[in-house]
């Protein structure tokens, strides 16, 4: 491949309001305020990058990531495109705990790379299939609203919902019997967000047991750091436990292994980047550890490298990576295609296949 080197970069903010806030029990979002970080190769093709902070998770928001990404402009410029693994163990080795930000620089990258092969990005990971399911995430909202939406849900296709629980038991036990109660076929994941303590987590899964709810998966219940309460959890309850929070690197997925504390690990690139995110998969299989990927609260350009992701690896158990934004609201156009509740993804569109509206 001849020298293709990238000429210049260009950061922007992403600002978007939300119709309805995105709660969970470590806070509330009223916004998407995200990064957008644009690789221009001497070819004269762009590469399309997002970062998506979540501050009460990973620590970082939209002033930390566009302060990183500034940083690294001059780094970037006038390497070549082809040594995209080269230029993000560089950049790792400073900003190691910018993970949002490194996860934009690799998904600019990776996108410009492909685009100069003219293949998806799906191949690069494999090309495994070339459709996934998603769920779709009933936010902390009241039992009747939940219902009516799971209702909505059911009747679009959705064949597994999510909701969110952790901050109260009586109203989290009451939405998950109307969500159930609004669609009767639908299955059920619980996502905690590290709100529960060991005792608390077990507590809850033996009440919804008495109402005769059995969640198809119950997500990080625990604190992060905090691997031996959930080993207590998963050894107390018979429904799987997926880590989310507590797996951000290699390390931290070879430690779920150690401890035999998850059945499942949700990868999400804006936690670990999107080359780590990969090298967790492979351990993740390798230990016999379902696979599940997630998302924060991203447009549809993050969205769609996930999708490629998932699609690339394949075997992935659980996908969670339902929209938050209106499409009439979406600064970008293109991407794999969606027909609730089923992703495509395109052989025929190179990179991610997003284009800037």
């Amino acid at each position: 491949m001849e020298q293709i080197k990238i000429s210049n970069v260009f950061i922007e903010p992403i600002n978007i309001e939300l119709d309805n806030p995105f709660i969970i029990s470590a806070g509330k979002k009223d916004r998407i305020e995200n990064a957008l970080i644009t690789v221009t190769l001497n070819n004269g093709i762009e590469g399309y990058g997002e970062a998506a902070p979540l501050e009460p998770l990973n620590g970082e928001n939209q002033a930390t990531v566009m302060a990183t990404l500034n940083s690294c402009k001059v780094f970037l410029i006038g390497r070549n495109i082809s040594e995209y693994l080269r230029i993000s163990k560089a950049i790792k080795s400073i900003f190691w705990a910018q993970a949002t930000a490194r996860c934009a620089i690799e998904m600019a990258l990776l996108d410009a790379y492909c685009k100069t092969l003219n293949i998806p990005l799906k191949n690069l990971f494999g090309g495994a299939v070339g459709q996934i399911e998603t769920d779709y995430t009933i936010d902390m909202t009241s039992a009747a609203t939940a219902k009516e939406k799971s209702v909505q849900l059911a009747k679009s296709g959705y064949r597994m919902l999510k909701t969110k629980v952790g901050k109260n038991l009586t109203e989290d036990i009451d939405r998950i019997l109307a969500i159930k109660d609004g669609a009767p076929d639908c299955s059920l994941i619980l996502d905690a967000n590290q709100g529960f303590s060991p005792t608390e987590a077990v507590y809850f899964m033996e009440e919804l047991k008495k109402n005769n709810i059995r969640p198809l998966l119950f997500e990080q219940p625990v604190l992060k750091t905090d691997l031996l309460g959930m080993r207590y959890v998963k050894d107390h309850i018979s429904v799987p436990v997926a880590a989310d929070e507590s797996v951000s690197t290699c390390s931290d997925a070879i430690n779920i292994v150690r401890t035999a504390c998850a059945d499942v690990i949700n990868i999400k690139i804006m936690k670990s980047g999107i080359l780590e995110a990969f090298d967790i998969a492979i351990i993740a299989r390798s230990a016999n550890i379902k696979l599940m990927i997630g998302s924060m609260l991203e447009t549809k350009l993050a969205l769609g490298c996930s999708v490629h992701l998932a699609s690339g690896i394949g075997g992935f158990d659980f996908i969670d990576l339902d929209p938050h934004i209106d499409p009439a609201r979406e600064p970008f156009s293109g991407g794999p295609d969606y027909n609730e509740p089923v992703y495509s993804v395109s052989d025929l569109c190179p990179g991610i296949g997003i284009k800037k509206r």
